[in-house]
């Protein structure tokens, strides 16, 4: 049996599995997480360094592979024509020896009620320009929301959507829209001059993968102020946290700017969790700020800290915060109050709705 073979057998497990991630380092059996447990599959092999490169001269080329080796590590993206899957993968080194981490993307993009996102969520795939932010931990769906997002663009309107991703993950198919997805490197030097280059190929709606530096953020408000729709994510916890991180990513002297382009450019943020479901699985968990007159207020006043409160009491706009929708989840007994509290970033205040 080949090493292609045993990497196609450990695939299709991880998709029995119904697995998110599959690792595969020096020195250790494969591993797999599956509805965020990390679980060794112990009637593998130990993988050697031979191993380890036999894979990465497939996932690779000849120019990623000197990338890895004066970088030390490197994204990527790969298919399994067979199999019908994708991954987003990271190669890196620790201590001297090679690690590969996969993600899964599914080859189905799933809906809004697959995924039990808020019909909320839906008003913002329907505007012709704006900055609509999905935050959140790595690992907790935010990839998945935007391609839901964007794959109802897709099928409800006839826009021109460019993607630009390091790497690229989901794969769609143009149906009422044109939809052309860049990949950094292979089609792009990286994300700015992307970003620059859409303002000359008619773009209707952009999805940048991540705001990564301060010129991406930049280009892309300007993109959502100049009549474009914009989609993009954040590693951030909450909303506040995400403008503050926007604003704080700038020179003190650029800091007016770019809160009086927010405060109007913006349209909304989405931070999800992905909580263990007493029946199995996952369920998300959310927070929702919609931009309206007191939060556009609130980011050209420098009152960024007085946003939860507005969250928390905007429930009749369709806004709710984090700790309301965990408490939703427990009071529905679709979470238990552990997996709530522990997901929750006020414990007390959560407490306080239980």
């Amino acid at each position: 049996m080949t090493k292609s073979d045993t990497l196609n057998r450990l695939i299709k497990l991880a998709l029995d599995e119904q697995s998110s991630d599959l690792h595969l380092s020096e020195g250790r059996v494969p591993i797999l997480r599956s509805y965020g447990v990390l679980d060794p599959i112990s009637k593998e092999s130990v993988l050697t360094r031979e191993d380890i490169e036999i894979f990465l001269d497939i996932f690779l080329s000849s120019e990623g592979l000197a990338v890895l080796k004066e970088k030390r590590d490197i994204d990527f993206s790969f298919a399994v024509e067979d199999l019908d899957v994708r991954f987003r993968g990271n190669v890196f080194f620790r201590r001297g020896k090679i690690s590969i981490a996969l993600r899964l993307i599914p080859s189905e993009i799933k809906t809004f009620d697959e995924l039990g996102l808020p019909e909320s969520l839906k008003e913002f795939t329907k505007l012709n320009q704006g900055f609509f932010l999905v935050v959140g931990p790595i690992g907790n769906g935010k990839s998945t929301t935007l391609a839901a997002m964007i794959e109802m663009i897709n099928e409800e309107r006839s826009e021109h959507i460019v993607t630009i991703e390091d790497p690229m993950e989901y794969v769609f198919k143009p149906k009422k829209s044109i939809i052309d997805q860049r990949e950094v490197r292979s089609d792009a030097e990286d994300f700015p001059s992307a970003l620059r280059a859409m303002f000359r190929q008619d773009v209707d709606v952009l999805m940048v993968g991540e705001m990564r530096e301060t010129e991406t953020i930049s280009t892309a408000v300007t993109a959502a102020e100049t009549g474009h729709l914009v989609f993009s994510t954040l590693h951030t916890n909450t909303a506040s946290q995400t403008i503050d991180r926007i604003i704080d990513s700038f020179p003190a002297d650029q800091q007016e700017q770019i809160r009086a382009q927010l405060s109007s450019s913006l349209t909304g943020i989405f931070s999800i969790r992905l909580v263990p479901k007493v029946s199995g699985g996952l369920v998300p968990a959310y927070e929702l700020l919609i931009n309206n007159t007191a939060i556009a207020n609130l980011i050209r006043e420098r009152r960024i800290h007085e946003i939860d409160t507005v969250i928390e009491t905007s429930s009749e706009s369709g806004m709710i915060s984090l700790d309301k929708s965990l408490a939703n989840l427990v009071q529905r007994g679709e979470i238990t109050v552990e997996n709530a509290l522990a997901n929750s970033l006020n414990r007390h205040s959560l407490e306080k709705m239980l």
